[in-house]
């Protein structure tokens, strides 16, 4: 298991359907966790590299209705 963690910022601001579409993308086989942000505008997502590829990961966020802009490592 190669565990990564990525960084999101959310396009729109965090509501209930949100929330629910969260509650379905940490279901997915590979993530590992998806949590919100402390100031309620971003994503952590951890997930295991050996089970899925970064783009997957942007394409289940995206089937689960989340739109979020990956922030690079480092900012």
């Amino acid at each position: 298991m190669t565990k990564i963690t990525l960084r999101f910022q959310l396009v729109s601001p965090l509501d209930d359907k949100l929330m629910a579409n969260l509650s379905r993308a940490g279901s997915v086989y590979g993530l590992s966790r998806v949590q919100v942000t402390p100031k309620l505008d971003g994503l952590i997502v951890d997930y295991d590299a050996s089970r899925l590829t970064l783009n997957e990961v942007e394409h289940e966020l995206a089937k689960a209705g989340i739109v979020a802009q990956r922030i690079p490592p480092g900012q």
